[in-house]
């Protein structure tokens, strides 16, 4: 049988790929598509400042009441900012609590009728290492997976290949 490939961005595999790593690490579904959406758009937002497509923030001090019940999560290597809300833990954008119905949405829409099988596979390539070495090695192990597009600017937003068969090969090499 060949293996499948997705053609699809970077920002719904990593925010997937996160999701799927809190959850590993013991946060809730929810919780964790919170934590997975930040940290993809923690990274975009790097990369887009690293090729100029965004501008250094003027920094706008948050307010002393926010940064109070705001707290930091590692995931992938990149400190999260999280709140409590009465929904339960949430990662931030912008001060505001992230909905993890509205990243629920967007993988669905991103992935299309694929999200089930690419679940399925992250989640075996997780469930193949020990708590300890996820949380190490999960933003690498992306590096290894992660669709391919072109250096810079012309990289941005652009659609690469996510190869099912990379994902349950680096499953089997971890077991």
């Amino acid at each position: 049988m060949p293996s499948k490939t997705i053609h699809i961005n970077r920002a719904p595999v990593l925010t997937l790929w996160a999701s799927i790593v809190a959850e590993q690490l013991g946060y809730n579904r929810q919780t964790a598509l919170t934590l997975g959406k930040a940290v993809a758009g923690l990274n975009a937002y790097s990369k887009g400042r690293r090729l100029g497509i965004f501008e250094e923030p003027t920094q706008k001090p948050s307010s002393k009441k926010s940064a109070a019940k705001t707290m930091k999560i590692t995931l992938l290597g990149r400190p999260v900012p999280a709140v409590r809300t009465p929904q339960g833990l949430r990662a931030t954008a912008k001060e505001q609590p992230i909905e993890p119905e509205s990243v629920q949405r967007y993988l669905e829409r991103s992935f299309g009728d694929d999200l089930a099988e690419v679940q399925k596979a992250l989640k075996t390539l997780a469930r193949a290492y020990p708590s300890d070495r996820l949380a190490e090695r999960a933003y690498e192990l992306y590096e290894n997976f992660r669709p391919v597009v072109p250096d810079g600017t012309k990289g941005w937003g652009a659609k690469g290949v996510l190869k099912l068969e990379q994902l349950r090969a680096l499953a089997k090499k971890a077991s």
